[in-house]
């Protein structure tokens, strides 16, 4: 059994992440879950969340937004539309966002076309302000 994850992390613009990890956690579809080396194989879809792995005794932290999961040999691939490190979060602009997408929602109702676009943003920068917030200074 390999001791480590290799993990490969993508976005349609970049890869994000490639790493040696200890084991990573996300938020699928059905759930939080956590990978450790030798898990057995499974696909997943992931939903707007944190994803964090912990490496060499230290614990990363990522803002996902929608995507999938893989697990195959030890090998995990994360594809995802995007994807930010804690550190590269602009804290100011994910609160400006917040607030705007708060502000949007106070004049739909769910029956609006709209709403579930507005949702997603609030949604978006609740997890991009909670995730800056663990930053490594």
């Amino acid at each position: 059994m390999a001791e480590k994850l290799k993990v490969e992390l993508v976005t349609p613009y970049k890869k994000v992440l490639s790493e040696e990890v200890d084991e990573i956690t996300a938020n699928g579809a059905l759930g939080e879950f956590g990978v450790l080396p030798g898990h057995a194989p499974f696909l997943t879809s992931l939903k707007i969340g944190e994803l964090t792995y912990k490496k060499d005794g230290a614990l990363y932290h990522m803002a996902v937004n929608w995507g999938y999961f893989e697990v195959e040999n030890d090998t995990v691939t994360v594809l995802v539309e995007t994807a930010e490190k804690a550190d590269e979060i602009d804290l100011e602009r994910a609160k400006a966002a917040l607030g705007r997408a708060e502000a949007e929602l106070k004049g739909l109702t769910p029956e609006d076309k709209n709403f579930r676009i507005y949702e997603a943003a609030l949604e978006r920068a609740l997890i991009r302000v909670q995730v800056a917030g663990k930053a490594k200074l």
